[in-house]
């Protein structure tokens, strides 16, 4: 009951425009991660920037079950499983970036379209955790059932085999 698991990851582009290089960066994502990505919204106005309330400036993809484990295999060895400590939160959540689309398997420098990079951040959960989601008799986690970073730290050791620097 206490296992630890993944509950999805999200993979994030900001470009900070809208246009053709936000369409770029779409296409990018989607073909890193085999499934069609959701523009993210400007949630105030930045006239310094050029940029307008509610307009698109970024892309995701939310990634659960087999897909995610793919993704965080593939993700970490770009990285080289090294994560910093600072990367952990005290819920149990885990966010690296990674510089450069490039990177990945199977895609290659194209100068029409330029380099992008991402963040990508790991929501993890414990069995048990819809009781705080449902709709019905919604419910506190206790909190020896929390997940707190020391234990995502080891749990992240043991099954993906990353070095946690200081």
């Amino acid at each position: 009951m206490r296992a630890i698991e993944v509950d999805k990851v999200t993979v994030h582009i900001g470009v900070g425009e809208s246009g053709e290089r936000l369409v770029n960066a779409e296409n990018i994502l989607e073909t890193i991660t085999d499934q069609k990505c959701v523009r993210t919204l400007s949630k105030s106005r930045i006239p310094a920037f050029g940029i307008k309330m509610d307009e698109p400036i970024g892309c995701k993809v939310t990634l659960r079950r087999d897909k995610a484990h793919k993704f965080i295999d593939i993700a970490l060895a770009i990285i080289e499983r090294k994560l910093y400590a600072s990367q952990f939160d005290e819920t149990g959540n885990v966010s690296f970036g990674i510089e450069e689309h490039t990177d990945f398997p199977d895609m290659a420098y194209d100068p029409n379209i330029g380099i992008f990079g991402m963040d990508v951040s790991l929501s993890l959960k414990r069995p048990g955790y819809r009781v705080s989601r449902r709709r019905i008799q919604q419910n506190k986690i206790s909190h020896k059932h929390r997940l707190v970073a020391e234990d995502v730290r080891s749990w992240m050791q043991d099954r993906y085999q990353i070095e946690v620097m200081e």
